[in-house]
């Protein structure tokens, strides 16, 4: 395959703290990896000679004036059969936005002409959104979850999709869930066998996963079963943890210890593994999670909604754990992982300042160091997130997959604006993080592929 090289101006975090800028820079990518990404400034002769080569051979791609190259989103963590309830029902307690809307929808999904519909519609507005790769739970039925990741294959979305395990009597309605343990893993297995055998994925754009939906809903049995597939196949491992009071403390009730312990126990716990939310995670907890490699999605905004705290962003940072952004559609009323973005700069503000009026300035704050700045939210949102799934992407970098969105800043009637002579390119890296919409996304690549346009 001949290189595409694509010339325009770089924003990336290769670092928690740091934002890389690489002005008028020159990409070269092979087989939808990056070979070189060449700097006029400082490596002139090469770029010329690249630039000159690209062009005669007609594969070179030119961002025009105020538009910008930035690495594709990472969303942790998305619902798959959630979609059509996007928005809906989310001033009603857990309960019932469970056994009222939530369980009923995902219970259609084993209507696959219905499930097909929602899925295509999901895929494609996720990737015009600019999220590049997906970690999805989809739901208890073999047939449509594969559909999905046909779907994400025939789409090019990068995904981790898994088949969500549930077989426990008293917390599953008996409408939707698994009929006993040995059909929740065997079912599970079948669906990581066969997405790796899908036409088309001998590359694993499309990965599998196994998926406890969270300890409450499995057996023991299940969640033992589940971690031994795991091993088995060294393929993720999606599912929640210590999300709410409530599933904290039942888990304390059932297993004498934290969500992350009792998964942990179960085999649960590995380099691949993907923790939803865990907002009421100890630090005892975190350094396992640490030790194991696994990794949280940070869900800032249905953390608001559903769970009743937020998320210590920054000390799970500090601490080393690897943490990614996830929507958590539809907890989270919101298609974009740049809302996410800036719920977490609003989540830290939070933590850090306190909400109750009634107290002193001094009696609020009791997470100095909480906030996060734009740079940290983004390098949550790509290059921690492919850090997290254990992939090469995330970052416009030699060896990385060219997941990447072309953003434009000069559209009429926009909320992004840039002034010329006023902003610096850092200044406008802000406003993309603080301000971009679905509409200034134009291009959406995905190993090399133009998957998404305006």
């Amino acid at each position: 395959m001949p290189v595409q090289a694509f010339l325009g101006t770089v924003f990336e975090t290769p670092e928690r703290r740091t934002l890389n800028i690489v002005q008028d820079a020159l990409v070269l990518v092979r087989d939808g990896t990056i070979e070189h990404v060449i700097n006029p400034a400082t490596d002139a002769e090469a770029y010329a000679s690249a630039l000159e080569a690209a062009s005669a051979a007609g594969h070179l791609t030119r961002l025009k004036k105020g538009q910008y190259l930035i690495p594709g989103l990472i969303d942790l963590h998305v619902h798959a059969p959630q979609w059509p309830q996007l928005g809906m029902a989310l001033d009603r307690n857990l309960e019932v936005w469970l056994q009222e809307y939530t369980f009923p929808l995902e219970a259609r999904y084993k209507d696959l002409e219905f499930a097909e519909k929602s899925y295509n519609s999901l895929v494609s507005t996720l990737l015009a959104n600019g999220t590049t790769t997906v970690a999805y739970f989809a739901s208890i039925h073999l047939e449509s979850s594969l559909l999905l990741a046909r779907i994400c294959l025939a789409k090019g979305q990068r995904a981790v999709v898994g088949r969500v395990a549930m077989d426990k009597a008293d917390q599953c309605p008996e409408y939707y869930r698994d009929a006993s343990p040995q059909e929740s893993v065997a079912q599970s297995e079948a669906f990581v066998e066969q997405v790796r055998a899908l036409e088309g994925n001998a590359d694993g754009l499309v990965l599998p996963a196994v998926i406890p939906r969270f300890v409450p809903s499995c057996t023991d049995e299940t969640l033992r079963g589940l971690g031994q597939l795991a091993k088995k196949h060294r393929c993720h491992v999606q599912t929640h943890c210590s999300e709410s009071d409530w599933e904290h403390n039942y888990v304390i009730q059932r297993h004498g210890k934290h969500d992350a312990m009792s998964l942990d126990d179960f085999g649960l716990m590995t380099r691949r593994t993907i923790l939803a939310h865990s907002n009421y995670v100890s630090t005892e907890d975190m350094q396992l999670v640490k030790k194991r490699g696994a990794a949280v999605a940070h869900c800032p905004l249905s953390n608001f909604y559903f769970s009743g705290a937020v998320f210590p962003l920054q000390k799970a940072l500090d601490i080393g754990v690897h943490v990614g952004m996830g929507t958590d559609i539809s907890g989270g009323p919101s298609a974009s992982l740049f809302d996410a973005c800036r719920y977490a700069l609003v989540a830290g503000r939070a933590l850090e300042s306190g909400t109750d009026p009634c107290l002193s300035a001094t009696e609020r704050s009791q997470r100095r160091g909480a906030r996060v700045s734009s740079v940290e939210a983004f390098f949550v949102a790509t290059t921690n997130g492919g850090i997290s799934l254990d992939l090469k992407i995330g970052r416009i970098a030699p060896g990385y997959k060219f997941d990447a969105l072309v953003i434009d800043t000069t559209l009429p009637n926009s909320s992004l604006m840039v002034f010329e002579g006023i902003d610096t390119l850092e200044d406008i890296f802000q406003k993309i993080v603080y301000s971009v919409a679905p509409h200034n996304i134009v291009q959406t690549y995905v190993n090399g592929r133009l998957v998404s346009q305006r």
